[in-house]
């Protein structure tokens, strides 16, 4: 395993590098550790090192770590990215730009093990020793809200409704209203389990209940939370292929 650790601060630098040097959950792992001070050094030990994991600062200096962390879009490949920062109010942004973990300073042994041993599960259980360059299949969600954003699994999406400029995320048990666009929720629910249904509609096909006729040779959907979304006669050709109907 490749990781970089970046920060302007050389003490925190050295401090968190001898953390991971010492660290239980390495044991066994073949590792090499990198430092940069900045975004330019990072960069550059991306472009010559295939890296596996950053430990990344949010605040250096001028710069910010989020900077760096859109910039792996570049890439071939996406690096896991753990942010090491004093800053707790940026984790929900953190976790947007697809982030395994958010540690804070001053570091604790136990906190940077608890953040590796992911890291290790995530390298055997993917098995390619970096995830792919395609940051939509990311597990979780940002919603933006009026008054703040909320993390949720994508896998908990039941449907995806828009009505009068107003998004409708539902899932089991919640529904969440948001100013963005039906074609934003489709560019983020890439998996293969989400299907459009209606020109206004997305739905997850694993959380189908029933599907009954409907007017004008159209389908009714009946999702697992309740809801009945009607199918668009255009899409449904595609959901009956979809279901082997």
């Amino acid at each position: 395993m490749n990781i970089l650790v970046v920060d302007d601060e050389p003490l925190a630098r050295a401090e968190l590098s001898y953390l991971i040097k010492e660290s239980s959950s390495l044991q066994g792992q073949e590792f090499k550790l990198f430092e940069a001070e900045d975004i330019k050094n990072a960069q550059k030990i991306l472009l010559k090192n295939r890296i596996d994991l950053l430990f990344l600062d949010i605040s250096l200096n001028e710069e910010n770590g989020f900077e760096l962390a859109n910039e792996l879009t570049q890439l071939s490949y996406s690096p896991m990215i753990i942010f090491a920062t004093a800053y707790d109010e940026y984790a929900v942004k953190a976790f947007d730009v697809g982030a395994i973990d958010y540690i804070l300073k001053p570091f604790e042994q136990k906190r940077v093990d608890q953040a590796l041993h992911k890291a290790v599960n995530i390298l055997k259980t993917e098995k390619p020793l970096l995830k792919e360059k395609d940051n939509s299949d990311r597990e979780v969600l940002s919603i933006e809200l009026d008054d703040r954003n909320i993390v949720i699994k994508k896998m908990s999406v039941v449907s995806a409704q828009i009505d009068n400029g107003v998004l409708t995320i539902s899932t089991d048990k919640e529904k969440y209203e948001t100013r963005k666009t039906l074609s934003w929720i489709k560019g983020k629910l890439t998996s293969s389990c989400f299907m459009q249904v209606h020109r206004n509609a997305i739905v997850n096909v694993e959380d189908i209940k029933e599907v009954q006729p409907w007017f004008n040779h159209t389908l009714l959907l009946i999702m697992s939370n309740g809801e009945k979304i009607q199918v668009g006669r255009s899409y449904r050709k595609e959901l009956n292929e979809k279901l082997g109907m």
